[in-house]
């Protein structure tokens, strides 16, 4: 049993994940960047742009959820697949005036980007400053 461990993990390391708090919520269409403005009036709104084939992406994504805790379930946090949902990207890009990076966090407050970091950056980012 110890080699099907290494691969799909005991019933103990399952025991043992931190349960994860982010409400992600799926970007996959450029009308929903409306829908992100207008929702940014009232609370800020986070897009985080993940490349599924990035390591590094992979890695910051793990971090980044890791560190969400339970006092910001209910900040919304939009998912977008850069590789499923390219233009999409370009117009998160055009739109809020950031330039495309991947991995990719963008705090949105009032219809205007209040920060946005890339790579490792994302997780000195300290959301219940927003």
């Amino acid at each position: 049993m110890g080699i099907l461990n290494n691969f799909f993990g005991s019933s103990e390391e399952n025991k043992n994940k931190k349960e994860t708090f982010v409400n992600w919520i799926d970007l996959n269409s450029v009308d929903q960047l409306s829908e992100i403005e207008a929702l940014s009036e009232n609370e800020p709104i986070a897009i985080f742009k993940h490349s599924t084939r990035c390591g590094i992406s992979s890695m910051v994504i793990k971090s980044f959820t890791e560190k969400f805790d339970s006092t910001l379930k209910d900040f919304k946090v939009y998912y977008l697949d850069l590789l499923k949902y390219r233009q999409v990207s370009d117009e998160v890009g055009y739109k809020f005036q950031v330039i495309h990076q991947s991995p990719q966090l963008i705090i949105i407050k009032n219809k205007e980007v209040l920060t946005h970091a890339s790579h490792y950056e994302i997780t000195k980012i300290d959301l219940k400053s927003f």
